[in-house]
């Protein structure tokens, strides 16, 4: 294709084409030699330890881009070449350059959401460790301004096993806090929600309500009435039926919001990991006002409708479109382990109060509908992520992955991606690998969760592999890790600590044997998950042509003792060359 017949052309028309051919292969050669065409860097970084996340060039001491991509990697004099007059000089004054993080598995919207209700994190991330201090916290909120605004005492991030009680607070306790507007308060997990008794009301909740499929209401002493506490289903129609009526505005602010959190941790490439249409409104708004702070992927879910909002039009697309484009779906298979609603193939450790001691959880929908969901995107030619925690949940993602793979054939190039991988099998890695299904890791459960998988939900046996990255790495497969924001903050500096140490909260190592090096752990949350989202052409490493997105750290996570990679510091986002986000 680059070669032309050059027979019939003019000596003046020969150069020029032979001079355009040139510089079409240099643009194949990753070289630090793009200056052969005469190009000129608008910026270069400098005096600071370059990480590349390329296995062909490792590290570097400089990097040029220009027009918002990589121009040159390599040494000071390399580099020096595309210096020119109105070239801008950035020194890193012995700070770390890597690739921007990119989210392998996250909520971006719902990080925005997180960012306007009350924090009842448990430390390290905030303070609540007991039921009163929770009820606190949420008194607290209900003065604030966004409160009253909109008649809901909202909170996110409550975990029932950092909570000195070891339970959920229930409609009662939260009657405290207001009798007059709803209160409901999202699980850590977000896969549970408790609600005061005004918020059962306006959900419509009662003691004649049955459980719905993959959703349960649990109830007070006498079987019936319920205690405010909802899991799964339940929780998430009851959740949008408490809600206050957002306007535009309102959810183009929260959007916003979750992308400054995001930038803030280093990340220039996230994850809606399981959007509804008016969220994807929202993006396809800012979208089109060129106002996305960092590019958004979106994955429509299909677990409760097969006609997914936005795959028929320009959005569903295989580049962004002004930082933001759909690039396939989202299929739930089950719930999570810490609120033990995942589906698991053996009992929990510890069953639920008032359930049987072979209670294993239960899957989000019929394997029959799991099934056609699965034959609809081999059929479509859509990604799909699933959602599996258990893997009695993985077990259904991978028999209707065989079923449809014997009805429409391998496809080209699928990546499908299952979700969390929180208890996934050896041998089910093995099917894994054999399909091209990506495994996305909860790593970060290490630390938040360990101890409780280890005391109450799985023992010590089963905890000990949650997560199984270094038994992805031994089959050489490619994955990601991820943070799942807003279920934990979306920092990907607690990723790389999790997974590479594998320290609890407590301090224990859940799983040795599972610890990866960092080099892995940088590659899962940059070149490695921009490869899930057929993203890896443009972004996850820095070399030449690619997106010039980068973040700035304290200090190279290569020259530090593992102990302390989660003392790491953002201090700096770039967005294709531009800063969108500076520590204080």
């Amino acid at each position: 294709m680059l070669f032309v017949k050059t027979a019939h052309l003019t000596h003046h028309q020969e150069v020029l084409k032979l001079t355009m051919r040139y510089c079409l292969l240099t643009a194949f050669i990753l070289v630090a030699s793009p200056y052969a065409c005469g190009q000129v860097a608008d910026k270069i970084y400098r005096g600071g330890d370059v990480v590349t996340v390329n296995d062909a060039k490792p590290f570097a001491e400089a990097v040029a881009i220009k027009d918002g991509k990589i121009l040159a990697v390599g040494t000071n004099d390399e580099v020096a070449k595309v210096q020119g007059k109105t070239t801008e000089i950035v020194e890193l004054t012995g700070h770390a350059l890597l690739p921007g993080f990119v989210d392998g598995h996250g909520h971006c919207f719902g990080t925005g959401l997180q960012a306007a209700s009350a924090n009842l994190l448990a430390p390290p991330d905030h303070t609540i460790t007991d039921i009163p201090s929770l009820i606190a916290e949420l008194k607290k909120f209900a003065q604030t301004d966004t409160a009253k605004k909109y008649g809901i005492i909202l909170g996110f991030g409550y975990d029932d096993a950092q909570l000195k009680e070891q339970r959920h607070p229930n409609r009662h306790e939260l009657d405290e806090v207001s009798k007059d507007i709803p209160v409901y308060i999202i699980h850590q997990s977000s896969h549970l929600g408790a609600g005061n008794t005004k918020a059962m009301e306006i959900a419509g909740i009662t003691a004649e309500t049955k459980n719905p499929v993959g959703g349960v209401i649990r109830r007070e002493k006498d079987g019936k009435t319920p205690d405010g506490v909802l899991e799964e289903t339940i929780h998430y129609t009851s959740l949008m039926k408490v809600m206050p009526k957002m306007g535009q505005a309102e959810f183009d602010g929260l959007a916003k919001a979750g992308m400054k959190l995001y930038a803030a941790n280093g990340y220039t490439t996230a994850q809606e990991g399981r959007s509804m249409p008016l969220v994807d409104q929202c993006w396809m708004r800012l979208a089109d006002r060129n106002e996305m702070l960092i590019d958004v992927l979106s994955y429509p879910d299909i677990s409760a409708n097969e006609t997914p909002f936005g795959l028929d039009g320009k959005w569903y697309s295989k580049a962004t479109i002004n930082g933001y484009r759909i690039a396939g779906v989202k299929i739930s298979l089950d719930g999570s382990p810490q609120g033990k609603t995942a589906f698991l193939s053996q009992p929990y450790f510890v069953a639920p109060h008032g359930l049987p001691a072979n209670f294993r959880g239960y899957s989000a929908m019929l394997d029959e509908d799991a099934n056609r969901k699965v034959a609809l995107c081999f059929e479509k030619g859509w990604q799909f992520i699933a959602h599996c925690n258990g893997d009695a949940a993985g077990d259904i993602m991978l028999g209707a992955v065989k079923d449809a793979r014997e009805k429409f054939g391998p496809g080209k190039d699928r990546r499908d991606v299952m979700i969390h991988c929180q208890t996934v099998r050896e041998d089910q890695l093995d099917v894994m690998k054999e399909y091209g299904i990506i495994p996305s890791m909860f790593g970060m459960h290490c630390f938040y969760w360990g101890d409780w998988h280890r005391d109450s939900v799985l023992g010590a046996s089963r905890a000990e592999r949650i997560s199984p990255a270094r038994s992805a790495m031994r089959r050489g497969m490619i994955f990601s890790q991820h943070h799942d924001a807003p279920v934990a903050m979306p920092s990907a500096i607690r990723i790389l600590s999790s997974v590479v140490t594998r320290r609890t909260r407590s301090g224990d190592i859940l799983g040795a044997d599972q610890c990866i090096p960092v080099d892995a752990a940088l590659k899962s949350i940059t070149l490695w998950a921009a490869y899930q989202h057929y993203e890896e052409a443009n972004r996850g490493s820095i070399e030449v042509g690619k997106l010039a997105d980068f973040v700035v750290l304290d200090k190279n996570p290569h020259s530090i003792p593992v102990e302390e990679l989660t003392n790491l510091k953002v201090l700096q986002t770039i967005k294709e060359g531009k800063t969108i986000y500076t520590a204080p």
